[in-house]
């Protein structure tokens, strides 16, 4: 019923985007720039298109969540047939699913029960963990604000801190034609390492006992969701444009530049800039599965105008739930964080964004205690993260555009 909801919303979306074309398209014939209104409406449009997206995705997520909900449901003792597979395993797995590289943790018959507790090691006295349902809420939530994590970056699970190295070629070996009984040049490969640490990310929240016993909504549901939005967003920020130190290096600080626009235009990129992006990538990583492209939310509406020299638009809108639209056949990311129009800002990102790995430190933590503030009779929640990521080949697997600096 959601999927059939979020079909037609796209359907809609698809409509309002043939109604921004036509204001283009207008304009263009007549060799002249939008007009007041013209913009207003092409900005209602695009407006529009956005809301419309966020309700498919909406509806495609919460049918699945309810689908992980009923197998978290089938895993917990007694309630289902078969119990040889842990429920929050069931949704790691899933949320794994497609990304090239993840490496997957298999835990111990003791771990098995922290994993299902969502914590590492025995909640503090007096507190006690959440139904194993909410890790599927949290981390849920968590990649959907991080859109570098959906984008296909490679995604590390591990069940302890300590830090990870990750060997890499930074030059590669070249061969040489020789003569006959001339000397073989040598040429070996030049190696590097890229390492990966945990810092934690948090939230704390409180509330009173008489709200949490006369509720009559699921208040623990809420608050798990917000705690997931407030570390996801934490979290993502860095992945996106951590500097690398004492926090993650995130993917746009460490991509090569690409290309860069022209002085006259503020910053913002033309259709050849574009396509001269996407060729300063390499095809491996060009025609990767886990290639595309990261903007910000703002960014979308200056693209949807692009067109290439024949007059079709660079823009292709899905009209698919849960799939991306599309530029030159690869998917289109939103990230919150990225930079957006300027002067030299760093605006658009394209590449094999599997080159990317961010790593998560035991899942997420969600936890509660009755006894922390005792005094004042609040109930405590805590959702925590520990994670890191770095763009592992930054020889030009992902690269940027940058808007002209004057």
């Amino acid at each position: 019923m959601s999927e059939t909801l979020a079909k037609k919303l796209l359907e809609k979306r698809a409509a309002a985007h043939e109604k921004g074309k036509a204001i283009i398209d207008a304009a263009d014939a007549e060799g002249r720039a939008l007009t007041a209104e013209e913009s207003q409406s092409f900005d209602a449009i695009t407006a529009e298109m956005d809301s419309l997206r966020s309700q498919a995705d909406r509806l495609v997520a919460f049918e699945n969540e309810q689908r992980d909900i009923a197998a978290s449901l089938g895993k917990v003792p007694g309630r289902g047939e078969d119990r040889n597979e842990d429920a929050a395993e069931v949704l790691l797995r899933k949320m794994l699913q497609g990304r090239n590289g993840a490496w997957e943790y298999t835990p111990t018959h003791e771990e098995r029960q922290e994993v299902r507790a969502l914590v590492k090691g025995t909640p503090s006295a007096g507190g006690y963990t959440v139904p194993t349902t909410f890790y599927g809420q949290l981390m849920e939530h968590a990649i959907e604000t991080s859109a570098i994590l959906s984008a296909g970056a490679t995604i590390l699970y591990t069940s302890s801190g300590e830090e990870i190295s990750v060997p890499v070629t930074i030059s590669a070996p070249t061969g040489a034609q020789v003569g006959e009984g001339q000397t073989i040049p040598t040429s070996e490969p030049v190696l590097a390492k890229r390492s990966l640490y945990a810092y934690k990310y948090g939230d704390l929240s409180q509330l009173s006992r008489e709200l949490a016993d006369d509720s009559a909504f699921d208040l623990e549901g809420f608050i798990a969701r917000q705690a997931g939005r407030a570390i996801g967003n934490a979290f993502g920020a860095k992945l996106v444009a951590g500097t690398g130190t004492n926090e993650p290096s995130g993917l746009i600080t460490s991509t090569t530049l690409g290309k860069t626009g022209a002085t006259a235009v503020g910053g913002a990129p033309t259709w050849d800039d574009l396509i001269d992006l996407f060729y300063s990538v390499i095809g491996p990583y060009r025609n990767s599965p886990n290639a595309g492209w990261l903007i910000k939310d703002g960014t979308a509406a200056t693209l949807r105008k692009l067109k290439d020299s024949s007059g079709r638009y660079l823009w292709e809108p899905s009209i698919i739930a849960g799939q991306p639209d599309m530029i030159e056949g690869k998917p289109v990311f939103t990230d919150p964080n990225m930079p957006g129009v300027g002067l030299g800002n760093k605006s658009v990102a394209f590449g094999d964004m599997s080159a990317y790995f961010a790593r998560i430190v035991n899942g997420v933590r969600f936890e509660r205690s009755d006894d922390f503030a005792f005094d004042k009779d609040l109930i405590t929640y805590r959702a925590i993260i520990r994670g890191d990521g770095v763009l592992v080949d930054q020889t030009g697997a992902v690269k940027h555009f940058a808007g002209g600096a004057s």
